[in-house]
C-alpha cells in the first residue's frame, strides 16, 4: 500500500512531543523531513526521531518534490499563511487549530483551497478521532440520553511565562485561542449546529492582554451549552453532556493519555455505566485519518468549514466578553 510521505513545517513543541512520535507509529504515512528556520534545532530534533532529511527553511521543506503532505504547527498567526504557501507549493495541509486570528483568516484559506481541488486540508482538531468521542457522538445521535439539552466543558491549565507564545496577545495567545476552541467545537459538534447568539466573561491579564479566563454561554435555540476556559487556573479538564433521559461525563476530553485506557460514564436513569477504550494515540488516528482520505481521495472528516464556523463562535465569544452583551452569530 502507498503511504504519505509527510513532511513537518517547524520544530514546535506540540509536535516535537505529542504529534510527530504518534505519526511516526501511523500505517498510512512515513515521515520524511522536516523544515525550520533554526537547520541546528531542525537537525537535532530529526537525530531524535529518526527524520532522514532536513530543510532550513520552510520554503525549502516546500520545495521538496518528496513530500506530499505537511504538517503545520506554526503560531496561531501564521497558520493561514503558510497553509496558502503549502497548497501553492502543490502539498496536502494538516493545520494545527486554530484555524487562523479571524473567521476572515480562515475563510481566506478555505477559499485559496477552491483552487486547488485536488489537494486536502484539515484543521488538527485531533479529538474527534479518538474512539471516546466517536462513541459519544454516536450515544448523543442515538439517543442514548433522550435529547440533547445542555453541555458544560472546562479547561484549564497553569502558565505564567512571559516568553510562551500562548501569552502573546499579538499573535494568538490566549485561552479561547488555545483551548477555549476546544470547548466551542465540543458543542457545535454534538449539537450538530451553529450557536444562534452567545454570551461571555473574561479577564484579561494586564501584562499580557491575553484572556486568562474565559466562560461563555452558546444559545443553539432547542439547548445550550457552557464553558470555562483558563491559561491561569489549576489544571482541570473535564465535559459533561445533558439530555433529557440521561447524561455523558468524559474525564480526559482534549489530552487523552496515549498511554492508559482511557473512559466515559452514560448514564441513563437511575443505571450508569462505565465505558473503558483500549490504549491509543489520537495523533496517530488523526495522521492515519487524514492519510486515508488523501490516499482513497475521499473528502476529510473535519471540513474546512467547520473550521471557519467555529472561529466565527470564538470571536463572537471574546467580542461578547468585551461588550458584555449577548451577540448574534451571523453565518
Amino acid at each position: 500500500m502507498k503511504k504519505i510521505r509527510w513532511g513537518i513545517l517547524s520544530t514546535a513543541k506540540i509536535g516535537v512531543v505529542k504529534v510527530i512520535p504518534a505519526m511516526l507509529r501511523g500505517t498510512l504515512g512515513t515521515i520524511d523531513a522536516i523544515g525550520s528556520r533554526d537547520e541546528a534545532k531542525a537537525r537535532e530534533v530529526a537525530r531524535q526521531l529518526g527524520i532522514p532529511r532536513v530543510h532550513g527553511s520552510y520554503e525549502a521543506l516546500l520545495a521538496d518534490p518528496a513530500i506530499d503532505a505537511v504538517y503545520i504547527p506554526v503560531p496561531n498567526h501564521l497558520h493561514v499563511a503558510w497553509s496558502i504557501k503549502a497548497l501553492e507549493a502543490g502539498k496536502h495541509v494538516l493545520v494545527e487549530k486554530p484555524l487562523g486570528l479571524t473567521a476572515r483568516e480562515g475563510q481566506d484559506l478555505l477559499d485559496a483551497t477552491r483552487r486547488f481541488p485536488r489537494l486536502k486540508v484539515m484543521e488538527a482538531f485531533m479529538y474527534r478521532h479518538h474512539p471516546q468521542w466517536v462513541k459519544t457522538q454516536q450515544l448523543v445521535r442515538e439517543g442514548a440520553i433522550g435529547e440533547l439539552k445542555s453541555l458544560h466543558a472546562h479547561f484549564s491549565y497553569w502558565n505564567v511565562d512571559p516568553k510562551n507564545i500562548r501569552n502573546n496577545a499579538a499573535i494568538g495567545g490566549g485561552g479561547m485561542m488555545d483551548i477555549g476552541c476546544y470547548c466551542v467545537s465540543f458543542a457545535r459538534w454534538l449539537f450538530a449546529a451553529e450557536p444562534k447568539r452567545v454570551v461571555a466573561m473574561a479577564d484579561f491579564d494586564p501584562n499580557f492582554g491575553t484572556d486568562r479566563i474565559a466562560s461563555g454561554l452558546l444559545d443553539f435555540g432547542r439547548g445550550s451549552a457552557s464553558f470555562t476556559c483558563a491559561t491561569q487556573l489549576s489544571p482541570y479538564q473535564r465535559v459533561n453532556i445533558f439530555g433529557t433521559e440521561g447524561r455523558i461525563e468524559i474525564e480526559i476530553p482534549v489530552n487523552a493519555p496515549p498511554d492508559k485506557p482511557c473512559r466515559l460514564w452514560h448514564q441513563r436513569g437511575t443505571t450508569t455505566t462505565e465505558i473503558v477504550f483500549e490504549v491509543c494515540d489520537q495523533y496517530t488516528l488523526q495522521g492515519d485519518v487524514f492519510a486515508r482520505a488523501i490516499l482513497d481521495n475521499t473528502p476529510v472528516p473535519t471540513p474546512l468549514e467547520d473550521g471557519v464556523a467555529n472561529m466565527r463562535v470564538v470571536e463572537a465569544v471574546l467580542a461578547s466578553a468585551r461588550a458584555g452583551t449577548w451577540l448574534q452569530i451571523s453565518g
